[in-house]
């Protein structure tokens, strides 16, 4: 069993600065409904508090996170080693969507890289913070970002990227509200 923390430590905080990428895991409320976890990149992630984190919610082919959130707020982010020492931290808590539209959008997005694209800001408001030890994780060492997804969308553009989230992102697999109204 891996220590607890009520807070993110300045210690892991560094930790977490250092790291290129972290996993995002959610699930809706239904037995059958399907659980999904989410490789994230890009200098996407912020701690804002110790107890409060943020990731920027880029355009893609699925909403299931945003559509969890909204049905239940749990979520849990995981960071592990993949450079150096072994260690994995996982952040448990109650996600929340901040939308383009909503009151706080901009106050949060000044913390992250502008990019085309943007669907939301996803908050968490941390419930339990704990460490691991990682033995089992591959070493691996960074190579480069993918630019892949934010050159897709400077191509396409503001309002293509748009017309596209109206097209995939209005529901999740299992049918739960992702973009648009509910």
């Amino acid at each position: 069993m891996g220590k607890l923390f009520s807070e993110i430590t300045p210690e892991i905080q560094e930790w977490i600065e250092n790291q290129k990428m972290f996993f995002v895991a959610t699930a809706p409320l239904t037995a059958d409904g399907h659980v999904n976890c989410s490789p994230k990149g890009l200098d996407s992630f912020r701690i804002l508090t110790p107890t409060l984190v943020a990731y920027q919610d880029l355009t893609g082919s699925g909403i299931e996170t945003i559509a969890h959130i909204q049905e239940n707020k749990r979520i849990v982010i995981m960071f592990c080693a993949l450079e150096g020492p072994p260690k994995i931290y996982r952040f448990y808590g109650n996600g929340e969507v901040v939308f383009p539209d909503s009151e706080n959008f901009l106050s949060v997005s000044v913390r992250f890289p502008a990019r085309i694209g943007v669907r939301a800001y996803i908050l968490i408001h941390l419930t339990r913070i704990q460490d691991s030890c990682g033995y089992g994780v591959p070493q691996y060492d960074f190579k480069e970002e993918r630019e892949v997804l934010t050159k897709w969308a400077d191509v396409k553009g503001e309002k293509a990227v748009l017309e596209y989230q109206k097209v995939k992102n209005l529901k999740s697999i299992d049918g739960l509200q992702g973009l648009g109204t509910k």
